[in-house]
């Protein structure tokens, strides 16, 4: 049973809602390519993982702080007589072990993610030690991108390499799990801990007039150029949709970078470079938001 679904990280979704309208910096545009590489894996991780059969809880994108220090787990599965804690990596290409450094074929040292993996499980058991639960914990380093390769990998270790995916789920299965009210009161202890916004974003500053303004297609992320009464073709891809549609996304990239300013016809207006009628968005915004305050005071909530 999954008891927290994962989302995408806000650092994401407001990174990518900036992209098309502001130039990034070759760093940030650099943690922006590294955050959607992460969630995809995560996200190819949740799949597989959908072939676990024996009763589990599962918790996603935990971020848990014990001692003044914060860290972060992709994935923790709860079963009757172990806890998992899993790291997901969506690295490609051919990389080995160099004692304690972790490179490429090409010996570039990056980030040796068994460090990462040993931080959070060492945290984690500092942790369930203060809450009182001594259940094993089992740790595990997966690779889900097929295209990974780990020459001269370690027979004894955490990792788990595309190869093995379907070994290992097999062998999970085959651990038959009863679960206890002990189990669940775990569970939700850490879903309580959770920390659902982190201090530590890398969000670059903006505001309202530096931000170009326009309607930008969902379909390939373009701005759109021409529009018609209630449907527009995008000239760049081909793809039509309703204005209605376009209304919603620019209200949805409005919220998400200016969550603190009033929704109003206007303010939509002026986001979409006066290119949708006043009208359309009076409607929408009427239809999807309540409605607060009266006449030139109107806004949505």
């Amino acid at each position: 049973m999954i008891l927290k679904e994962r989302t995408k990280p806000e650092e994401l979704v407001i990174l990518q809602a900036l992209q098309p309208r502001m130039e990034l910096e070759e760093k940030d545009g650099q943690y922006l390519w590294t955050l959607e590489k992460g969630y995809e894996g995560e996200v190819q991780f949740d799949q597989w993982f959908t072939k676990h059969r024996v009763e589990s809880l599962i918790i996603n994108d935990l971020l848990l702080e014990v001692n003044g220090t914060l860290f972060q787990i992709d994935s923790f599965v709860i079963t009757q007589d172990r806890l998992h804690l899993f790291e997901v990596k969506n690295l490609e290409g051919d990389y080995y072990l160099d004692g304690e450094k972790f490179k490429t074929v090409a010996g570039k040292e990056t980030k040796n993610p068994l460090h990462q993996l040993s931080r959070a499980e060492s945290l984690l058991k500092q942790l369930l030690k203060e809450l009182g639960f001594y259940i094993p914990l089992e740790p595990h380093l997966v690779f889900i991108n097929p295209e990974f390769a780990l020459l001269q990998a370690p027979l004894k270790s955490p990792i788990i390499l595309p190869n093995q995916l379907n070994r290992f789920m097999s062998n999970m299965n085959r651990v038959s799990s009863k679960l206890t009210s002990k189990h669940t009161k775990l569970a939700e202890v850490l879903l309580s801990l959770h920390i659902k916004k982190s201090p530590f974003t890398k969000i670059p500053g903006y505001d309202f007039d530096m931000l170009r303004k326009g309607v930008i297609c969902s379909f390939c992320g373009e701005f759109v150029e021409s529009f018609g009464q209630k449907r527009f073709v995008c000239s760049h891809c081909g793809r039509g949709d309703s204005i209605e549609s376009l209304v919603l996304q620019s209200l949805n990239s409005f919220q998400i970078l200016f969550p603190d300013r009033k929704v109003t016809t206007t303010a939509i207006y002026e986001w979409s470079n006066g290119d949708l009628p006043k009208k359309s968005i009076r409607r929408v915004l009427k239809n999807n938001l309540l409605v607060s305050g009266e006449c030139k005071s109107t806004y949505y909530e």
